[in-house]
């Protein structure tokens, strides 16, 4: 895809910016916020890699928004493929067969491990782990269901229980039969590990533990993030997802891989299951799968389960579920990215561009405690001091520290994913070297504003 470097951001924009933004003040109700201090940030145009404010500033999008825009912003092939079924069917009851949605769900089976050849189409994540998780306990006639902290699992009242971060908090009523287990995050190590494996030994003795002192006889099923994102882009050392399989296998035990942030490209292959060759019982995706051009999640299930209700009735669905439109929008996305060949692409930004840039930053830099990560999915995670890892903001807020440097980042034109004291690296999987070159410049003359409350 070919982008351009600047735009002519007409005053016709600037004005519509303008007006879009006293709106927003006058009647839109920001999710995640407190109403009364927001200021939007004002976008007028998006292409490729960049958008640009109503000042006809241009920014590289170094957060692929909410890390879903993963053929970047405004790809000719999925904007024609959404206008031309628009031509055709714009909506129609999902009890119908349609072209889109089938052939939607064809190219998603074909890219799932084998095995998992049916799809049931949703609105977004949450809602496809609402439903992955209902499949489970239907299927298993359980009810209970674990899930790790720091994970986010979606909005929605089941998926926030199921969520292990602190916005998790305010709505837990502890009553929706959800269990916590801790996580393998070697950096943040809960078990003391000082090695990768002895953390994804210890890990596995827990979640173990935790399964038998629960009861497997209560357990319908288990949701992980293959890897995490919102949560810090963890990725699990090599083991442990093939460990948590055979505990589910072992025990029973419904495995759900929430693969909403990680799936489609964003790990360099199409789910990050594919990474340690992991069969689980049912996908969980969006995002990516269309690039957020059209709201689009949805569930991978296998025979097993397909089988539960090949004569029973499934007690759920979406008046929108498998909508033409963000269905054909799946089908060009998905064939953009193979012909592309974008997740090559970010497998080598990953391995050629991004990661070793972050290392030598890291080298630079004595804020950053630690830097992981895989294809065009990367954290940064700021400290204070090395030593002791103590954040650079706390778990579940902000900090002084923590604004300046997303505001040096905004302040240069590169817009960032930040959580609590991390920043992510997660531009779309097209980007162009020079672009991702460009972006890391910016944000590692961000950093020394991080070095500056450093205390080691």
């Amino acid at each position: 895809m070919t982008v351009t470097n600047s735009a002519q951001i007409t005053d016709a924009l600037k004005a519509e910016g303008e007006r879009a933004y006293d709106l927003d003040r006058k009647h839109v109700f920001h999710s995640w916020s407190a109403q009364g201090g927001l200021d939007p940030f004002k976008v007028v145009k998006t292409e490729g890699s960049f958008v640009w404010d109503s000042d006809g500033k241009r920014y590289i999008d170094f957060s692929s928004q909410m890390v879903n825009t993963n053929i970047g912003h405004q790809h000719p092939k999925v904007v024609e493929a959404i206008q031309e079924q628009a031509g055709k069917i714009a909506t129609i009851a999902p009890a119908h067969a349609s072209a889109p949605r089938s052939e939607a769900a064809r190219l998603i089976a074909e890219r799932a491990p084998q095995g998992m050849d049916y799809v049931f189409f949703t609105n977004g994540g949450a809602d496809a782990n609402e439903h992955a998780i209902r499949m489970a306990r239907l299927h298993t006639g359980k009810s209970k269901v674990l899930s790790a902290y720091r994970s986010y699992h979606g909005g929605t009242d089941l998926a926030m229980n199921v969520t292990g971060d602190p916005r998790r908090l305010p709505i837990d009523q502890a009553s929706a039969g959800t269990v916590h287990f801790m996580p393998c995050y070697p950096y943040r190590s809960y078990f003391n590990a000082e090695t990768e494996e002895e953390e994804v030994q210890r890990a596995l003795e827990h979640l173990e533990q935790t399964i038998i002192l629960e009861g497997p006889n209560t357990i319908a099923a288990l949701i992980l993030e293959t890897v995490p994102g919102t949560a810090g882009i963890y990725v699990p050392p090599e083991g442990y997802m093939a460990g948590v399989r055979e505990l589910t296998e072992k025990y029973g035990i419904i495995f759900i891989a929430d693969e909403v942030m990680a799936g489609f490209g964003r790990t360099g292959t199409w789910f990050a299951v594919d990474l340690w060759d992991i069969t689980p019982d049912l996908i969980t995706f969006a995002k990516g799968v269309n690039s957020g051009y059209v709201p689009l999640g949805g569930v991978v299930i296998n025979e097993a389960i397909y089988d539960t209700f090949r004569d029973r009735v499934y007690p759920g669905g979406l008046t929108y579920s498998g909508h033409p439109l963000a269905t054909a929008a799946a089908v060009g996305a998905i064939e953009a990215m193979t012909n592309e060949q974008m997740l090559d692409n970010a497998t080598r930004l990953g391995n050629d561009l991004i990661g070793p840039e972050l290392r030598r930053m890291k080298e630079q830099h004595p804020a950053i405690g630690d830097v992981r990560g895989v294809g065009c999915f990367w954290a940064v995670e700021l400290v204070s001091n090395r030593d002791t890892k103590e954040p650079l903001a706390p778990y579940g807020g902000s900090s002084t520290a923590m604004g300046e440097v997303i505001g040096k980042c905004k302040e240069l034109g590169l817009l960032v994913f930040a959580n609590f004291n991390r920043i992510h690296v997660v531009p779309p999987l097209n980007t162009a070297d020079d672009v991702v070159r460009e972006g890391l410049a910016v944000l590692d003359e961000a950093l020394a504003l991080a070095d500056k409350h450093y205390q080691g």
